[in-house]
This record gives C-alpha cells, structure tokens and sequence, in this order.
C-alpha cells in the first residue's frame, strides 16, 4: 500500500536520494552525508512560503517525492493554480503505480485548496515523463523557457 505525508527536515535525505536518482539528477545534486545544508535552506524557505514537499511511503520507505506550491494571482479572474517541481520515483519502483497515485495525490490537494489548474514543466527531452503526464491528463498547452541567473 502507499501511503502519503508530507515531508520533515529529518527526511531530506531520502528526497535528495531520489532527486540523485535519475540521469539528469545525478550531476546536480549532491547525495552525501551530511548533505550541504543548501538542501535544509531550501526546504525551509519553501515551507515559509506555503510550500510543501509531498512523500509517498512504501513497505515504510520514502519511494517518491514531489514539491508543491499554490501560486495565487490576478489573471483569469484571480484563479489560483498547484505548481509542481522535482517529481521523482525510485528507480527500482517506476512503472508500478507510486508516481501515478502521488500526482493523484497533490492534484487532490490543489482541488482542496481552490486552485483551477495544476502546471508542471518537464525537459523536452524527457518522453517517458511526458507521456506519463499526458496520462494523468496533462497538455502540451504552453512553451516553457527559462533563463539561468
């Protein structure tokens, strides 16, 4: 069974883990003991922000993480909308589901909390999560860009 909480300082290990845990994470994230406090910092200014960093559990291991955050606005008629970063599922545990049920999951939330619409931005080159998404019911409605600082 998953199950899902959200997550505490103590687990950014195992969310580091995951994040580590895929082929574009590995160069950018730094998994070692102690992780570079860095990782607390963000995980604290993201709270402060209303953020939350949404674990599944399995077997009573974290095997899947998402960050979620409402952003509140003025256009279309002030609708808020559920932004998603950092999906991850462990690798030995992709294709089984957990993904699947933690999207569900957050989108449950940001239903809860009023928001209209939840967006996420994936690279264009990962096919295998766009096609995962476009399960769940998500569109290729916007072109995303970014801009290192």
């Amino acid at each position: 069974m998953i199950t899902f909480r959200d997550a505490i300082e103590a687990d950014l290990p195992a969310v580091v883990r995951l994040l580590a845990d895929d082929r574009f994470g590995r160069d950018r994230e730094r998994d070692r003991t102690p992780l570079p406090e860095g990782y607390s910092q963000g995980f604290r200014a993201m709270l402060l922000q209303g953020g939350r960093l949404m674990l599944a559990e399995q077997d009573g291991m974290v095997v899947g993480c998402l960050q979620y955050n409402v952003i509140h606005g003025v256009s279309q008629q002030g609708q808020s909308r559920a932004q998603v970063e950092g999906v991850r599922v462990d690798s030995a545990r992709r294709g089984g589901g957990v993904g699947a049920a933690l999207m569900r999951h957050a989108m449950d939330a940001a239903r809860t909390a009023g928001c209209g619409v939840m967006q996420l931005t994936t690279r264009s080159d990962r096919t295998e999560a766009q096609a995962f998404y476009a399960r769940l019911g998500f569109t290729h409605s916007h072109a995303g860009m970014k801009a290192s600082l």
